[in-house]
């Protein structure tokens, strides 16, 4: 770790932060009392006092109903919101919790309130205080999980989001270097015992880290990698959206699968013309259709790997049929459901549409839940 890692951050260094955030009408900042976002607080109420006219800033606390000690720390953040001249709002996770999932099921639910708060108050963007440290750590996270390039890019600085724009304003500053910060500025902050909970993935592999460190394999060498694949994953992006345009290019016309109403409402590829593309590439289409045309997406990847694995054999299959002079006679040589779309290989294309909803034994449609993510 470097001094600088360890140096509380300047008014200068603030300032270019969030500087592209300047011109927005509003700002909501996600605190929970941690010393990450009560920095983000601390850290942006300073750069608005610093401007002539800037977005107007609220603080959002969301209390999960988790922990007896939430209640007290969103009173905290409020307070200190208050000296800042800021307003703040504490936003509740009410209803039944889950069994399991528990962390993605809360992340969920603070997203949906952290959306419906910058609605009301105006704002364009939504501020995390996600750091340099939770980057490396969401890198290890999935690489364990087996991700594709798009997962092991992790965070981005801005995405958007239910509409609006989140902005992670402190992806790049190391978690020491904030609690530098408040430390040197005098202002306590929480200790959220369920981020050393070993219950957690993220804390279990959170302890590892200071043994990668010691091989090499510290947070500002994962956050290199997550960048270097960032890169790779944009340039097949281009690729891919090259290889939709290749493709339409090619489309005959072709009237769409018995079943479904019109031509928007499914995606047909000619085969052969998509056997030419890069594997990557193809999936990525794949993936794309299907959670477009899908019900019970997003796609799960290794899911759509096996799929392509299938269309690859069927469109072998009916390629030797062809030679043979055995056509299948228009039917489909393949048949599948993925994430509530329909793929199905015919006549030398392949259909991706909506699959028809399910049934109940007794003929009444069913709700179909969402499938797993990628």
């Amino acid at each position: 770790m470097s001094d600088d890692d360890n140096s509380p951050i300047s008014a200068r260094a603030a300032k270019q932060l969030f500087a592209e955030l300047k011109s927005a009408p509003a700002l909501v900042l996600a605190v929970s009392g941690g010393p990450d976002s009560v920095a983000l607080m601390w850290l942006a109420a300073r750069w608005r006092r610093g401007l002539g006219r800037g977005p107007e800033l609220t603080v959002v606390t969301v209390d999960h109903g988790l922990r007896v000690e939430a209640a007290r720390e969103a009173r905290e953040v409020k307070r200190l919101a208050a000296e800042l001249g800021l307003t703040h709002r504490t936003l509740r996770w009410r209803g039944p919790k889950p069994a399991t999932g528990l962390p993605a099921a809360a992340r969920e639910a603070r997203y949906r309130l952290l959306a419906h708060a910058a609605r009301t108050a105006g704002a364009s963007h939504v501020l995390t205080a996600h750091t340099r440290d939770d980057q490396a750590e969401t890198v290890l996270m999935r690489l364990v999980r087996g991700s594709g390039i798009a997962g092991l890019s992790a965070m981005a600085r801005l995405t958007t989001r239910d509409g609006l724009v989140l902005a992670r304003p402190l992806l790049d500053v190391p978690k020491s270097q904030l609690i530098a910060t408040l430390k040197r500025a005098g202002i306590g902050f929480a200790d959220d015992p369920t981020n050393r909970d070993a219950a957690f993935t993220r804390p279990r592999l959170r302890a590892l880290l200071p043994q990668l460190a010691a091989e090499g394999g510290d947070a500002r060498t994962l956050v290199r990698l997550s960048a270097r694949l960032a890169r790779a994953n944009a340039a097949v992006e281009v690729l891919t959206d090259g290889a939709e345009r290749f493709l339409r290019l090619r489309d005959r016309g072709d009237a769409p699968q018995p079943g479904v109403r019109s031509f928007e409402a499914q995606t047909s590829f000619e085969a052969e013309a998509f056997a030419t593309l890069p594997e990557e590439v193809r999936l990525r289409l794949l993936l794309r259709a299907i959670d477009a045309l899908g019900h019970e997406g997003p796609a799960e990847l290794g899911k759509v790997e096996t799929l392509l694995a299938a269309l690859d054999q069927a469109m072998l299959d009916q390629g030797v049929a062809a030679r043979s002079r055995s056509p299948a006679n228009g039917r489909a040589i393949l048949k599948q459901t993925l994430a509530g779309a329909l793929i199905s290989l015919a006549r030398g294309r392949i259909h991706i549409a909506p699959a028809p909803a399910r049934r109940s034994p007794r003929g009444s449609q069913r709700g179909i839940p969402r499938g797993p993510k990628r």
